[in-house]
């Protein structure tokens, strides 16, 4: 067995993504609870101390690679670091540090995860990524996301609480922000975005990225014609696409969709090449989505298909989503618009709870719910939820759409209390 990757072992979560990013997330909280509860209880002047930060954040990404190469190694793998292509249905070539080797397998596992899109834009090369990011060792004066969706918003919000030292975050993106949120809540969170002082334009479009001097003019087009933005920092917010296109995956025989993603079965196997298994952001089987827990959930059902034959499905139903902005948006199950589309018929609540115990305790204005009940079944078949402990409570939600248990069902439960998760009752 073995295993080939270019990146440092430890995956986009542990380096480059949910871990680092949370870390940051953390301390942002930690200031904006901080300036709300000024005069409350709480005195002085708390603030980010941007390279402190980051050598904190590197306290957990920096041993990463070598835990990883120890585990493999304990394990028996072989270890590539470097690229892989297919030259073959059962072959690949790899160009490892100093050395390239051909090797034939019975199974194959693309594992390969995500990359930004191709904004197609002259000065392109100008616009960093998310990863970029997470390795600023200081923050420029103005940055500004191209996008707005869940990378933009959550770095919009970080920066923003680092911005009490000087710092602007722009945001530019055109449609509906955070798409795959019910709108409702997410209209909540933009207004409560802009309150907090980031330019958020949802009519924007990105036509080009122009150096000028020692930062960039970032060209578009509104509603209102053209116009620019001034940044000293320009970063990729405008979503991400399966990262297969250097895997020659046409000499494999392997199909693809459109975006690059790898089209499997429901045993995640190639539907064109029956050695190639698939899995996590590379692919995209209906009702996935691409998180980190459905990567490692897709992983599992690999793993099980490969060491006793074609014998388990991935099982995506109750996959929560979580924006972590300050406070966070949380969703599982299906929008007041997905339900609707079906025809499913369905009882609605929706309420502001920033007046409700658990926020107000903490002085919290941006808190919402609304949640999504079937009439007749009493099946509870979406929540989705704006407020300071909302990425722990959807969880209770996401184990009610997953086993069909109803909205009688988490109103009986005995919560322990004052918590957020004992809101649940109320909610429903």
């Amino acid at each position: 067995m073995a295993v080939v990757d270019d990146q440092p072992y430890g995956g986009t979560c542990e380096l480059r993504g949910c871990d680092p990013k949370k870390v940051l997330v953390g301390v942002a909280d930690l200031i904006d609870r901080q300036r709300r509860m000024t005069g409350s209880g709480v005195t002085g002047d708390a603030r980010i101390d941007w390279a402190s930060l980051m050598r904190f954040k590197r306290t957990f990404t920096d041993p990463t690679p070598a835990r990883h190469q120890a585990e493999l190694d304990k394990a028996g793998i072989v270890t590539y670091r470097g690229s892989a292509r297919f030259t073959g249905d059962d072959s690949v070539c790899i160009a490892a540090v100093g050395t390239t080797l051909d090797i034939q397998a019975k199974h194959f596992v693309i594992a390969s995860g995500a990359e930004p899109v191709a904004l197609g834009i002259p000065g392109e090369e100008h616009v960093r990524t998310s990863t970029d990011f997470l390795d600023l060792d200081k923050l420029p004066a103005r940055i500004c996301f191209i996008g707005a969706g869940y990378i933009s918003f959550e770095f919009a919000h970080i920066v923003q609480r680092a911005g009490r030292t000087g710092t602007q975050a722009i945001v530019l993106g055109r449609g509906a922000p955070l798409d795959r949120f019910d709108q409702d809540v997410v209209a909540r969170l933009v207004a409560h975005t802009r309150s907090e002082g980031i330019d958020l334009r949802t009519d924007t479009d990105v036509v080009s990225v122009e150096r000028i001097g020692d930062g960039y003019r970032v060209h578009v087009t509104t509603d209102n014609g053209a116009d620019a933005v001034d940044a000293d920092l320009v970063v990729h917010g405008a979503g991400r696409v399966p990262r297969t296109k250097q895997l020659d995956l046409h000499r494999a025989n392997v199909a693809t969709d459109e975006r690059g993603a790898v089209l499997v079965n429901e045993f995640l196997q190639s539907t064109s090449n029956p050695r190639v298994y698939a899995s996590g952001d590379c692919t995209r089987p209906a009702g996935s989505l691409p998180l980190t827990p459905v990567a490692s959930h897709d992983g599992i059902v690999v793993a099980s298909n490969l060491l006793q034959g074609n014998n388990r499905k991935p099982d995506y139903r109750g996959t929560p989503s979580v924006v972590f902005t300050v406070p966070p948006l949380a969703t599982v199950g299906l929008t007041e618009a997905e339900a609707r589309r079906q025809r499913i018929d369905v009882r609605v609540k929706c309420e502001d709870t920033a007046s409700w115990f658990t926020n107000r305790r903490v002085r919290q204005p941006a808190a919402m719910f609304k949640t999504i009940v079937e009439n007749g079944t009493d099946r509870i078949v979406g929540a989705h939820l704006l407020g300071p402990d909302a990425a722990d409570v959807i969880n209770v939600f996401a184990l009610a759409v997953r086993h069909g248990l109803t909205a009688s069902d988490l109103k009986q439960m005995i919560y322990a209390y004052p918590t957020s998760t004992s809101d649940v009752r109320y909610m429903l």
